[in-house]
């Protein structure tokens, strides 16, 4: 049986350093990616079964990548982790399958990613 993959989507190495640790530890093979065309890249070569996703990328905005990436894998979940919960209500962020907002405890996140690969299953 394999792992399931998550995809890390964050421009923040440091956190993706954490979540690559601590969901490595929960058995998950893990990919990150920096920016919007290495997310590209790497949902080009198949595998992953959940993404995480930042909603600030830099200059990019990781709103129009959950757009994109719905549109094209309508069934893969994708969970958005943002330090700012006020992109809850923008309309945009409801195509995502869950909503998570940054933080050092990591409970919540790993229970979203649980949740969705479980609904997905």
């Amino acid at each position: 049986m394999t792992k399931p993959c998550v995809l890390f989507i964050d421009d923040e190495e440091g956190l993706l350093e954490l979540y690559r640790t601590a969901f490595a530890r929960l058995d998950y093979d893990v990919a990150t990616a920096t920016g919007i065309d290495s997310a590209r890249a790497r949902l080009g070569q198949g595998g992953v079964d959940v993404i995480v996703l930042d909603i600030r990328l830099g200059e990019a905005s990781g709103l129009q990548l959950l757009r994109e990436v719905k549109a094209a894998h309508p069934k893969l979940p994708i969970v958005l982790c943002t330090a700012y919960a006020r992109y809850q209500d923008d309309f945009s962020s409801w195509l995502a399958d869950a909503y998570v907002v940054k933080s050092s405890d990591l409970t919540d996140l790993k229970l979203a990613v649980k949740r969705c690969l479980e609904a997905s299953a």
